[in-house]
């Protein structure tokens, strides 16, 4: 109870840093985007994954061909990305407050942070299990927290539909990627249309709460 009136206060205070933390996810494109292009023999969208990205050596893996030098940023970004996700849940919650189911979906985006943290923690080559642990927090929780949250905030008709078409679409094509139906794309690019969304959605989303809580203010 203390603990939730203090984030109340906090937020209170600061009402843009929940949205402004969902809103950096932008930067995870970003240091892909830098990180790819220095990828040693070239990187490739369909063939690699996002993981290889973060690899800490170079050679065979996989099957593929992977060596990244600046591994150590991509990592990082990955860390980052699962922090703000994990600080912006609880934050962005106080807006609602609408029960347990809202608190469940807030709980579970979280926890896909906290799974993120583990990715960037555990590279692909170093701990497999917890990279693996990780990487499924965000693929299967956090799109399945997308579904809960679409389902049970009041939001827009189109944020709702946005929300919940997001999260269900990702499901859809994590079941895709478990069962190696990659549809043409390569598993980097089935993986890309598990992944991405959600962090699109984040963007979307601290962008919609930033400007209804700086009109408000």
């Amino acid at each position: 109870m203390k603990t939730a009136k203090m984030l109340e206060t906090f937020n209170d205070r600061y009402p843009l840093l929940g949205p402004a933390l969902w809103i950096s996810s932008l930067q995870y494109f970003i240091v892909q985007l830098a990180v790819a292009l220095n990828f040693a023999g070239g990187y490739s969208l369909s063939r690699n994954t996002i993981s290889d990205l973060g690899n800490t050596v170079c050679g065979a893996y996989g099957g593929r061909f992977v060596c990244s030098p600046d591994h150590g940023l991509m990592n990082l970004s990955f860390v980052v990305l699962g922090l703000t996700m994990m600080a912006g849940a609880p934050l962005i919650y106080q807006e609602f407050r609408e029960g347990r189911t809202a608190i469940t979906g807030f709980a579970f985006m979280a926890i896909a942070g906290f799974g993120t943290v583990l990715v960037g923690l555990f590279p692909e080559n170093t701990v497999s299990a917890l990279h693996i642990t990780g990487a499924a927090l965000p693929f299967f929780i956090g799109n399945l927290g997308l579904v809960i949250l679409g389902a049970s905030l009041s939001l827009p008709r189109w944020l709702r539909i946005y929300t919940i078409l997001t999260g269900l679409w990702n499901l859809l094509a994590l079941a895709l990627l478990m069962t190696n139906h990659y549809l043409g794309l390569g598993q980097g690019g089935i993986e890309r249309l598990t992944a991405y969304p959600q962090t699109i959605w984040l963007i979307v989303f601290g962008l919609y709460m930033g400007k209804k809580r700086f009109r408000a203010s």
